[in-house]
C-alpha cells in the first residue's frame, strides 16, 4: 500500500506566529493531536503535537497566574526536524519508522508542500486493511520449509476449494528451517481446508483441530 491511499489530504494546519493557545483550542475543535505548522504557500516548517502544548501550558491549578504561557508563538515549542514521507512511498516501510523513533504522526510532503498526514491510527487501519481482519473470513498458519515457491505450492492447494484469499502474510519461524505462511481466507469453516492441507502434509500451526493435542 503506497502513502496517498491511506493518508490524512484534509490537514488541518497552523501558521509559525498563531499561539500556543490557539493551537489548543484548534486541537480540541477539531479533534486533532498533531498540527503541522506551515508557511502561506504550504511549506512544511515543523510540527507541533499534543505533547508539546501539554508541556508549555500552565498547570490546571496555576491557569490563572501564567496566561502569558498561552501568548507564546507555536514556533517557541514546534519540532523543526520532522521525519517526512512522499505520497508514493510504501506504508509498510513508514511502519517502521513510526516504531524506531517512537511517533505519533508523519507528514507527507510533494515538492516540498504538504499534502497529507499520517498518524499512528492511519497506521493501524492500513495493516487491518493488509491483513484483511476487516471482512469475514478465517485466519490459517501453515508451516513450510523455508524454500522458494512455497507459497504458490500452498496456493495451489487452497485453489481445490475456490476460496476468496483476502491476504497472505509471511513470517520466519522459531525453526530456522521453516516459516509461517498466513492466509486470510473467504471462509467461517476452515476445517476441510486445513485437513486437505494435512493430507498433502503441510503442518497446519492455526487454528488447532477439535478433539487433537496442537501447540501453536
Amino acid at each position: 500500500m503506497i502513502v496517498q491511499n491511506m493518508m490524512q489530504k484534509n490537514v488541518v494546519t497552523i501558521h509559525a506566529n498563531e499561539t500556543i493557545g490557539a493551537a489548543l483550542k484548534l486541537m480540541l475543535e477539531k479533534d486533532v493531536r498533531n498540527l503541522p505548522v506551515t508557511d502561506e504557500a504550504g511549506h512544511l516548517l515543523g510540527l507541533v503535537t499534543d505533547r508539546e502544548v501539554k508541556d508549555a501550558s500552565p498547570s490546571i491549578f496555576h491557569q490563572n497566574e501564567h496566561v502569558e504561557d498561552f501568548e507564546k508563538p507555536v514556533s517557541t515549542i514546534m519540532k523543526s526536524a520532522v521525519f517526512t514521507a512522499h505520497p508514493f512511498d510504501i506504508a509498510e516501510e513508514l511502519s517502521q519508522i513510526f516504531y524506531e523513533e517512537n511517533i505519533s504522526c508523519i507528514p507527507v510532503l510533494d515538492e516540498n508542500r504538504l499534502v497529507g498526514l499520517v498518524t499512528e491510527r492511519d497506521m493501524l487501519h492500513a495493516f487491518i486493511q493488509l491483513t484483511g481482519t476487516h471482512q469475514p473470513g478465517s485466519h490459517l498458519e501453515i508451516a513450510v520449509p523455508n524454500q522458494a515457491g512455497q507459497l504458490a505450492k500452498v496456493a495451489s492447494v487452497l485453489k481445490d476449494f475456490h476460496l476468496n484469499i483476502s491476504s497472505v502474510l509471511v513470517y520466519p519461524s522459531l525453526n530456522e528451517n521453516e516459516k509461517i505462511i498466513v492466509f486470510r481466507v473467504g471462509t467461517m469453516n476452515p476445517l476441510p481446508v486445513i485437513e486437505h492441507l494435512i493430507e498433502y502434509g503441510y503442518e497446519v500451526k492455526w487454528p488447532p483441530i477439535p478433539g487433537e493435542n496442537h501447540e501453536k
